[in-house]
């Protein structure tokens, strides 16, 4: 088997620690920021001539928290219950043969920094540190599809949760990172297959531990503390 090798052009920086709580698809938090940093090779701004005339990008990166060896043919999309089998290719599962993911993010601003030319994207659902392939701009008349068929996808609306967040907690949240909490919180981080109302979950987002439980289709936010080392 021919094999190729290729190596970042970038790696992003966002407020998720842990893969827990990042929303299932990008875009659906769209206040949700983020940057993507260059790696010293590319950090050049004659690269990104141009780029400001399109509103949105395609990131291509790597599922490097969940990298295998072994293929797995078919997986079990969490959004249909955890217990139905569908083939990995008729999937967005992290677990894939080359470890690959797609993003398509909305471009906020390009910054030139003391580390080079940057890019301010919104709606990205990548984990803080996730290694990029590649950036290519989004085409809409190209890669926007009004007709195209939703698979077993059209059975599983992304649902939205009502969400109690009490004053006295969302003031330990700083001001510019409360609207993107609550949308994240609102798409529901729990497993799709679970439903634990006693259970406190912890959700790490922006150097905070968000501890939550959620009840006949509400959340509620019980707790708001600083992570160890943050």
């Amino acid at each position: 088997m021919q094999r190729f090798e290729i190596a970042p052009v970038a790696h992003i920086e966002s407020d998720f620690a842990e893969k827990f709580g990042i929303p299932r698809q990008s875009g659906l938090v769209d206040t949700l920021t983020a940057r993507v940093v260059m790696e010293p090779p590319y950090r050049r701004m004659e690269a990104f001539r141009e780029i400001a005339g399109f509103s949105h990008l395609w990131l291509i990166w790597q599922f490097s928290e969940a990298l295998t060896q072994d293929f797995r043919p078919t997986v079990r999309p969490p959004r249909l219950g955890g217990n139905r089998r569908v083939g990995v290719f008729a999937s967005r599962a992290p677990y894939r043969p080359n470890g690959l993911g797609l993003s398509c993010v909305r471009l906020l601003r390009l910054e030139e920094t003391d580390r080079g030319p940057e890019l301010v994207v919104a709606g990205a659902d990548l984990l803080n540190g996730t290694p990029i392939f590649d950036i290519k701009p989004y085409l809409p008349y190209a890669d926007s599809h009004p007709d195209a068929l939703p698979g077993y996808t059209a059975q599983t609306v992304e649902h939205r949760l009502q969400v109690d967040f009490p004053a006295e907690l969302l003031q330990k949240v700083p001001a510019d990172k409360r609207q993107s909490l609550m949308g994240v919180l609102a798409c529901d981080p729990r497993p799709g297959y679970e439903d634990k109302p006693q259970m406190v979950y912890g959700l790490a987002y922006a150097g905070l531990d968000i501890g939550f439980m959620v009840t006949d289709g509400a959340l509620t936010v019980v707790r708001v503390d600083r992570k160890e080392g943050k």
